[in-house]
């Protein structure tokens, strides 16, 4: 547990598990997806095998990511903590990774930094999920305003974490009205802290996208993984902006409306990056189903990781959440045994075709740097 912060009054909590709570009602009671943006997912077409030649019942989803086994290669993603409702949420979650073998990330708990009183929502995940892998979260920006390496171990105490994600989020600190648009010194903070913590570090966007460039340099301050988080889901300059017309924040409100679509899509991202870095690739960024599972694999992502989709659901109940993450089990399997993939690694090396718009911008894309 942390020691309660004296200088954080009972007002500036609640006034935490406010923008908390926002933060879960905004994406699941309002239209945020991507306007006009979409994954590109829907350019990758695969090759449908008449003659699979396995068993669906025998098709395999294991795999082994940072040294550790998975039954499937899914992460529930950082979605939440420091409100009462993500104490259930992240219950309900916890649950679903231990049952389930999956690794799951938090929210960003810099609130349970500030008091005793949040870590609970955090830490609750732990106490459902004994054996699960569990990824602690803190953002790139409050490094670079100073946080402390002490504060960083504090965070990965909280849930016994077996990974740390260090979130890169520049849009939504722009758009944010209470946001911290402050990343000058973040790679040199981020290098710090790889070699003066000893667990892995995993750098993941929320939904704007890693660019090949971007990722060789995170590779080189030695983190052991990437999420690429690309665009086309669920689009946080667009949560930020409904949080800025609720204080009517004239400038931000019209930022967040310029760049909802902004970033780089899903399925271009994992490409780029996969065939840039020699770290594993996690894929995440508006996916949906199993089949887009599947894709993101075969494109050369390592593991995938959803958010809102898990999130939609464990706000409804423990039943729905599990009739869910078996649904996508079976979509993924079943993918596979349409393709004639009886386990992950056939899958990744089965062909495809990109189509479209997605070919074009990977033609197209003039990217100078090369695997490390």
């Amino acid at each position: 547990m942390t020691e309660e912060n004296p200088s954080i009054s009972e007002k500036q909590i609640e006034l935490i598990k406010k923008r908390k709570k926002e933060g879960i009602d905004i994406p699941l009671k309002e239209e945020v997806q991507g306007k006009e943006n979409t994954t590109l997912l829907e350019d990758v077409y695969l090759v449908h095998n008449a003659l699979p030649e396995i068993d669906f019942e025998n098709i395999r989803l294991n795999t082994v990511f940072l040294g550790r086994n998975f039954s499937a290669p899914i992460i529930i993603d950082s979605m939440t903590g420091g409100t009462d409702e993500a104490l259930v949420i992240n219950k309900r979650l916890g649950q679903i990774a231990e049952k389930y073998g999956l690794a799951m990330g938090l929210g960003s708990q810099r609130a349970g930094l500030k008091s005793d009183k949040l870590v609970k929502s955090y830490a609750v995940a732990r106490t459902v999920a004994p054996n699960a892998f569990l990824i602690a979260n803190i953002g790139g920006a409050q490094l670079a305003e100073g946080l402390s390496i002490d504060d960083v171990k504090k965070i990965i105490k909280m849930i016994d974490a077996d990974a740390l994600a260090i979130h890169l989020n520049p849009l939504q600190e722009l758009i944010q009205p209470e946001g911290e648009p402050h990343f000058k010194g973040v790679l040199q903070k981020i290098t710090t802290l790889v070699q003066e913590i000893d667990i892995p570090v995993i750098v993941k966007e929320v939904g704007s996208g890693v660019s090949p460039e971007v990722a060789l340099k995170l590779q080189g301050a030695g983190v052991k993984a990437i999420n690429v988080a690309g665009s086309g889901g669920t689009s946080w300059a667009g949560i930020e902006k409904i949080r800025a017309d609720n204080v009517n924040s004239y400038i931000k409100s019209n930022l967040g409306n310029l760049f909802w679509d902004w970033g780089i899509p899903t399925a271009l991202c994992v490409l780029l990056a996969s065939r840039s870095i020699e770290i594993p690739v996690i894929a995440s960024g508006g996916l949906r189903n199993g089949l887009e599972i599947a894709k993101c694999l075969m494109l050369g992502a390592k593991m995938c990781a959803m958010a809102f989709p898990f999130l939609r659901k464990a706000a409804e109940s423990e039943y729905e959440l599990d009739q869910f993450t078996q649904l996508i089990l079976a979509q993924l399997r079943g993918t596979m045994f349409l393709l004639g993939s009886p386990d992950i690694d056939s899958l990744v090396n089965t062909r495809y075709i990109l189509k479209d718009k997605l070919a074009s911008m990977l033609n197209s894309y003039e990217f100078r740097g090369h695997k490390n």
